[in-house]
């Protein structure tokens, strides 16, 4: 059976000369599978997006349904969980969740996917923490900081429970992007093993003789082929909806330190 980590491994398509940059040193411009897979992801997504802005109607189609489902999911999603503020950053939000949705999708399609990828699940997580903060700071200054000294706590375990939700805040970056890569690269290892299960045990179920008894097992592979790539598929959108949720969470925590505390 194949290595089911083969498929995450970052390859060379097309080799181009190193470049030799200031301060990063010798930087590798080669076209590679992840390159290739964000660039697809990239142009599915605004292909859709512009075919449904092309030419819209009163009496949406399907596809204008469709679009129009997803703005208004995460539309309302901000509005509720931010607030009255919450339009300001749906752009954001909605890039995200469309990037992340595109890139887990055609995963499925592909021969790799991009979100199984550490380096992009932490550009996400990291790019997501450094809006808080700019929000944070500009909405707030100094006062920022209150968010790390509970008010609702007794004050003699507020530095305690303060130093929790300051080491909490620190790690929200880590835990977002490890959830999204986890959940990527578990259920598609998965998948690999058990397709890897049906093509062995029909090759020995092919030897005929004792060997046909591995064609019932062949066949219960497959079914779990079947159900797991239609759980993946779910686990794509949720993965997506996950992280628009948790950074309108954390955009909300800034946007309303004064209501909060």
């Amino acid at each position: 059976m194949a290595d089911p980590i083969h498929q995450f491994q970052i390859q060379k398509v097309i080799d181009l000369p190193d470049v030799t940059l200031p301060v990063l040193g010798t930087v590798d411009l080669a076209v590679t599978n992840s390159h290739i897979a964000m660039t697809a992801a990239f142009v599915v997504i605004v292909g859709f997006l512009a075919a449904v802005t092309s030419n819209a109607q009163v009496v949406p189609g399907r596809l204008q349904a469709a679009g129009e489902g997803v703005f208004g999911l995460i539309d309302n999603l901000a509005d509720s969980i931010i607030g009255h503020e919450g339009r300001k950053y749906f752009p954001f939000v909605f890039t995200l969740f469309m990037l992340i949705l595109g890139m887990n999708i055609l995963g499925l399609f592909l021969t790799f996917t991009a979100t199984s990828q550490l380096a992009i699940t932490v550009t996400f997580a990291l790019i997501t923490f450094g809006l808080v903060l700019v929000v944070g700071f500009a909405k707030n200054g100094l006062g920022f900081f209150k968010l790390f000294w509970p008010m609702g706590a007794p004050l003699a375990l507020r530095p305690v429970v303060g130093l929790i939700e300051f080491v909490s805040f620190l790690l929200r970056p880590v835990t977002l992007a490890l959830r999204l890569f986890g959940n990527m690269l578990g259920g598609h290892v998965a998948l690999k093993i058990f397709a890897g299960f049906v093509v062995s045990l029909g090759l020995l179920g092919l030897g005929g003789g004792v060997g046909l008894l591995a064609f019932p097992v062949a066949a219960l592979s497959l079914g779990m082929v079947v159900a797991l790539t239609a759980l993946e598929f779910l686990v794509a959108f949720l993965q997506a909806f996950v992280f628009a949720v948790l950074a309108c969470i954390y955009l909300n925590d800034v946007v309303n330190l004064d209501h909060a505390h």
